[in-house]
Parts: structure tokens; C-alpha cells; sequence
């Protein structure tokens, strides 16, 4: 862990990196906390758990839809024109549905549904900056899980924001306040050089952007279902928390998820991992959806929140090694694209989880629900095994470096072969 902490110190020391990281998680402050602003603002406005639910998906559909279009939009037209004006719509949108309330209904959901579309792809925009403020390789990678380990610290930190928020000032402040916040940490990655300076290589003009890549279409067919996994957690926790203590033991059940994530992601990113890292994601979705079987124990709640921590072990860093896998099979000019589909694939994901982990929970228990995340993670393992020899980077295909598409002057940089070190 010293080790680790010592890797992630030195990312953070380079120039602009915390800059970039913490403004980043700022800015997607509004996203992260946007299903639970949304139903505590419904709730207050004396709107049903029905109408709140409804909001909250328009703004997750809404929200999918926009992050590839504008990931596109970055890598035609530079980040600072695209990221910021998207983070002004965003949160003028969602401050129009926190004065106006849901009473002109037609307004609430064209505002909630514009929050949702405009929201600036931060997080893919982050991805593609980090080869052209770190020096070496392996420390991009190190970047990445350090990456995965500061959302899962953002979806927890997030949700206390919005309750301490509504609890000092309103629900309708909450939703203000966060998307203001969301502004200023756009602000700040977009006037800094690496942003201002990020131009992406030249691109082939094809209709699929970022699509065309039969990798990454693999890829992005795997995180499906560990989204589906990640989302049937959450509804299963449920009803297992229901005969076992209520709302605190939920509320500890996906803290322990989330510390399970944070400490896999940890230590993932303190070493440098031989081989190609597609192989390596095999192993990693393996050892995740075995870590889900033990779930369907259903022990009492102590031994159930420590199960949970264990279950969220490989998460993280199967994301991490995900976001070396995708700049390795964008296409050219359409890195921010990429890691935008696979942000949208990962929330879709979630979102079916959740929609099929109910009916399952209904009609066979808690112990069907918790059979859920298992399944799915088998059939993701399923598709990367199946589509091994497409997810394979031909010979001569780069990994991550510092290169044209993050180099301003577009010059012909070194880069590593499938071979060296991942």
C-alpha cells in the first residue's frame, strides 16, 4: 500500500494533475449525484416516488445519449468548446427544474431531459489528457486506476453532499448548489494548458466515430453486463437489507461495495502488470463475477457487509484496465469518443441491472436476486472470450503513450508494441 500511495503521489506532483483530477470530479459533481438530488427535490415538491423515478431515468437516458455525441464533439473541436458551453446548458437546465418545480410538467422533463444530454464528457476528456501531462507509460496507467479509485470516492462523497445540502438549506438549494459546483470544476479543466493545448490527431470521417472498431464494440459488450452485475447489486441489497435491519444495513452494504472498489483499485494501481491487458481483463471479470457467488449465502448482516467488500474488490480495477483497452483500440481521432461510450455502456448497464433485478427479486427472493450480478459476470466473461481474437491489438497496434493524439503539433511520437509492458 506504501508503494501504491508513493505511485499516486508522484502522478499527483506532475504538473497539472490534481489540478485536472480534482476539477474533474468537481464538474461531474452534478451527474454523480443527479438520481438522488432529483428524487429528494420531487419528494419535496410533494411529487410521487413514481414521477421522481421517471425524472431521474429521463435524465439517465438523456444522459447516455450525450456523452458519446459530445466526446465526438471534443475530438473535432477541442475540449474548452465543447466542455464548457455543455457544462453552462447542463446546469442552466437543471436550474430552470429547481425554480420551476414539477408543476408545468412538459417543462420539468424537457429541462431534467437537457441536464442529462448536455452533460460534459469530463471523465472520457480527463482519459485522453493524462498521456500529455504524465512523462512515462506506466505512470498513465497508474493514472487510470488512480481514476477508478476517485469515482468510487465521488459516488459516495456525492450523495453526503446532497443530503447535508438539503438538510442546511432545501432540496432545491441542493440542486443549485451542485451544479454550480459542476460549472467551476469544468471552468477549471478547460483553462488549463494541457486542455487548452489538447487537440486530437486527425480522423477518418465515418458515420460510426469511434464504433467502427470491432475491439472496442467487444469491449464495450463485456461492460454491459458488468454494469447489469453492478446495478442488480444495489436492488438485491434491498431486499436483503429489508430482513435484516432496514436502511442502515443497506446503507452499509454499498459503503462496503464501495470500499471493496476503492481498496482493489488501490492496489491495482501500485505495480506494473506484464503482458497485454486484454488477456489481463479476462482474469480480472473472472475473479469478479466468482466474487459475486458468495453473495447468495446471505449470511447475517456483519458477515454479509464484509462478503460485499470482497464483492467490489475487482472493480475498479477491471475499469482501469478497460481505459488502457480502449486507447488501444480507438480510432484514430476519437479517443474522448471512446471512453464516452464505454461511460455510457457502464451506466446503461447499471440501469438494466436494476430493471431486471427487480422482477427476479419478486418472483424468487432475495437468493435469485443476489444470483443476478454472478450470471452477468459470467456472461461477460463469456463475451471476451469469445471475441478474444478481435479484442487482440494487432502486431504494431500502440498501447498507451504520449503521442499525436495528444500532442498539439500532431508529431510522430515512439509508441510500445502489444508486447512490451501494459
Amino acid at each position: 500500500m506504501a508503494a501504491a500511495g508513493a505511485g499516486y503521489l508522484d502522478i499527483l506532483r506532475a504538473r497539472h494533475a490534481a489540478r485536472l483530477l480534482v476539477g474533474t470530479l468537481v464538474g461531474r459533481l452534478p451527474n454523480a449525484t443527479a438520481a438522488i438530488a432529483i428524487v429528494l427535490f420531487v419528494r419535496a415538491e410533494g411529487g410521487t416516488y413514481s414521477l421522481a423515478g421517471a425524472l431521474a431515468a429521463a435524465y439517465g437516458v438523456a444522459n447516455a445519449v450525450g456523452q458519446p455525441v459530445l466526446g465526438r464533439l471534443v475530438d473535432l473541436y477541442g475540449q474548452p468548446r465543447v466542455q464548457l458551453p455543455a457544462a453552462l446548458a447542463a446546469a442552466l437546465a437543471m436550474t430552470a427544474f429547481a425554480l420551476t418545480g414539477t408543476g408545468p410538467a412538459a417543462l420539468a422533463w424537457t429541462a431534467v431531459a437537457a441536464a442529462g444530454l448536455f452533460t460534459p464528457p469530463l471523465e472520457g476528456g480527463l482519459r485522453a489528457l493524462w498521456p500529455s501531462v504524465l512523462p512515462r507509460e506506466e505512470q498513465v496507467h497508474t493514472a487510470y486506476a488512480m481514476d477508478a479509485v476517485a469515482q468510487e470516492v465521488m459516488f459516495t462523497v456525492g450523495p453526503l453532499l446532497v443530503t447535508v445540502c438539503v438538510s442546511v438549506w432545501s432540496a432545491q438549494a441542493a440542486l443549485v448548489v451542485l451544479n454550480v459546483l459542476g460549472v467551476l470544476g469544468a471552468l477549471s479543466v478547460v483553462v488549463s494548458p494541457p486542455s487548452r493545448a489538447w487537440r486530437s490527431a486527425p480522423r477518418e470521417a465515418h458515420w460510426l466515430g469511434a464504433l467502427r472498431s470491432p475491439g472496442l464494440l467487444a469491449l464495450l459488450g463485456a461492460f454491459l453486463f458488468v454494469g447489469i452485475a453492478l446495478g442488480s447489486i444495489t436492488v438485491a441489497a434491498v431486499s436483503y437489507a429489508d430482513g435484516h435491519g432496514g436502511d442502515a444495513v443497506y446503507g452499509w452494504l454499498m459503503a462496503a461495495l464501495g470500499l471493496g472498489a476503492l481498496a482493489g483499485g488501490a492496489v491495482y494501481g501500485a505495480r506494473q502488470w506484464a503482458g497485454v491487458p486484454e488477456r489481463r481483463l479476462r482474469v480480472l471479470v473472472a475473479l469478479l463475477a466468482v466474487c459475486y457467488l458468495p453473495l447468495m449465502l446471505r449470511p447475517g448482516a456483519v458477515a454479509m457487509v464484509l462478503l460485499t467488500v470482497v464483492s467490489g474488490v475487482f472493480l475498479a480495477p477491471c475499469i482501469a484496465c478497460a481505459f488502457i483497452i480502449v486507447d488501444r483500440h480507438a480510432p484514430r481521432g476519437t479517443v474522448t469518443e471512446a471512453f464516452s461510450w464505454l461511460v455510457t455502456t457502464f451506466t446503461v448497464g447499471a440501469s438494466v441491472g436494476t430493471g431486471v433485478a427487480g422482477p427476479v427479486v419478486q418472483a424468487g427472493g432475495t437468493l435469485w436476486g443476489f444470483a443476478v450480478p454472478g450470471a452477468a459476470g459470467a456472461v461477460s466473461l463469456l463475451v471476451l472470450l469469445a471475441t478474444g481474437r478481435v479484442l487482440t491489438a494487432p502486431a504494431g497496434r500502440a498501447v498507451v503513450a504520449a503521442s499525436s493524439e495528444n500532442d498539439p503539433n500532431r508529431a510522430a511520437e515512439p509508441r510500445f508494441s502489444p508486447g512490451d509492458r501494459a
